[in-house]
């Protein structure tokens, strides 16, 4: 989707929910898990049920596995403002209409069409390379985004030819299993195949722990913080990781700076900041600073003053000793993915209650810059030159070679903050949504494999290479 097209939808998202009836009163009843509906309450038997999936999976080749895949894509446009209202109420973290616009992007994910064999010819004959799949996939959902990764997550490898085994976030473990259960309905009309895609209806540490044990289960793809990627990493098998990120943005003195304000909020403030590319601290060059906190503030921003922020700060954050006696911050997550004016009323600040962004003026060590904070509270550093500007953004982002944006006319800059970040997704003048293909070229999903390097998970992601060798002429007689 394209920045305007994102704008259509949340407006008719909007008209259409506020006379919707809410949900929040009526959360999904626990029904008895069924072998049919995917739901089940023993990992062990949520992966068996996978496997013997997969074995008739491999029956119906790419049509039926095309089928399935538009079958995803039409449910969750079908059902992008029921399950949108779904999420958020069961989650209560981010905005509404941000939800529901995530699954109705959903149809535009690449499918089948994107694993292309690779073929060569010669005097020796013909080789042929081909996408396989690797069979059960364990995949672990993050709270952010439950239905969409899921549904992003099912396109992907069930396009490859896999089936998939969920242990989704407590949090939002209850709209993943509805979803589940309303996919695998669709599936059985569509291809007679069950159990495609299964999922533990109360997930825990131990099931994740039988998931990644269980011998059908042959590769693990995780959306979600450091500590389930380590203990992803950890399993024995192979690991696809979409770890944490906390993207830096830096405007140099030739950028737009009516346009990068614009472009930040948009991204930054998407899902009130649950995004993992989403904009996290800005680094602006001195010569424009006070120019682009004007602009900040014509494009709706709302500042900060530095008590208000110390006091949302105490808030925000709590602090752990570890073992050796040494403390530190971890975010305070009953805020996270809070709306811009619930932090500004703890920070004592009055804000209008569509208020999308606040920010403050900070230095390059706050906690707002170095910890990803996930709320919709930007932190303005200012910096002498492009050279420190850009030191500072790669010093923020910690090395997860996840993602970081520039706002500037000049090459140079995008080049020398391309290599000193090596970030997986870099954007120049726009906002963090042009990376996954609003606003920009490209294609989407919600598992951004940084930690372990495949980047954007596509259905070839989930494939293992087979090579078919035909050697010399078969024409030829001895």
């Amino acid at each position: 989707m394209n920045e305007t097209l994102i704008r259509s939808v949340v407006e008719e998202v909007l008209s259409r929910i506020q006379n919707a009836p809410s949900l929040e009163a009526a959360p999904v009843a626990k029904r008895p898990a069924r072998r049919q509906d995917g739901v089940f309450t023993d990992a062990g038997e949520a992966c068996a049920a996978a496997h013997e999936a997969y074995l008739q999976l491999r029956r119906i080749g790419l049509a039926g596995r095309e089928k399935i895949v538009q079958t995803v894509k039409t449910i969750c446009r079908d059902k992008a403002r029921e399950w949108g209202q779904l999420e958020f109420a069961e989650t209560k973290i981010g905005r509404l209409e941000h939800k529901v616009a995530k699954l109705v992007g959903i149809p535009n994910l690449p499918g089948t069409e994107w694993l292309s064999p690779q073929g060569m010819s010669g005097d020796h004959g013909i080789t042929l390379e081909e996408n396989c799949p690797f069979g059960v996939i364990g995949a672990i959902t993050p709270v952010t985004h439950s239905i969409p990764t899921l549904a992003c997550n099912i396109i992907s490898m069930v396009a490859a030819g896999n089936t998939v085994v969920f242990n989704a976030h407590p949090k939002g473990a209850r709209c993943a299993a509805e979803a589940v259960r309303v996919f695998n309905e669709a599936f059985r009309k569509v291809v007679g195949i069950e159990n495609i895609a299964t999922i533990v209806e109360t997930p825990t540490v131990e099931s994740f722990d039988q998931i990644c044990a269980h011998e059908s289960v042959r590769l693990i793809c995780v959306t979600g913080g450091p500590g389930i990627v380590k203990a992803a990493m950890r399993s024995g098998k192979r690991a696809i990781c979409a770890g944490p990120g906390n993207p830096p943005v830096v405007v140099d003195e030739s950028a737009d700076l009516d346009k990068a304000a614009r472009d930040i909020i948009l991204g930054g403030a998407f899902d009130n900041n649950l995004l993992c590319i989403g904009e996290k601290e800005i680094f602006v060059v001195d010569k424009v600073y006070g120019a682009f906190l004007e602009a900040f503030k014509r494009a709706g921003a709302a500042q900060l003053s530095s008590p208000q922020l110390e006091k949302l700060k105490g808030e925000a954050f709590t602090f752990t000793k570890d073992a050796g006696g040494c403390s530190h911050p971890a975010v305070n997550r009953d805020l996270v993915g809070a709306d811009a004016a619930v932090l500004a009323k703890i920070a004592g600040a009055a804000v209008p209650s569509k208020t999308e962004m606040l920010f403050a003026e900070t230095d390059a060590d706050d906690l707002f810059v170095i910890e990803e904070q996930m709320m919709p509270v930007l932190p303005v550093v200012r910096a002498r030159n492009i050279t420190e500007a850009i030191e500072m953004a790669r010093v923020a982002e910690h090395g997860y070679k996840h993602s970081s944006i520039i706002h500037t006319l000049n090459v140079r800059h995008m080049s020398l903050m391309s290599r000193a970040l090596e970030s997986t997704l870099f954007i120049k003048n726009g906002s963090c949504l042009a990376g996954l293909g609003s606003g920009g070229e490209g294609y989407a999903s919600f598992s951004i494999a940084t930690t372990t390097g495949e980047g954007i998970t596509t259905p070839t992601t989930f494939t293992r290479k087979r090579r078919c060798v035909l050697v010399d002429d078969l024409a030829m007689v001895p």
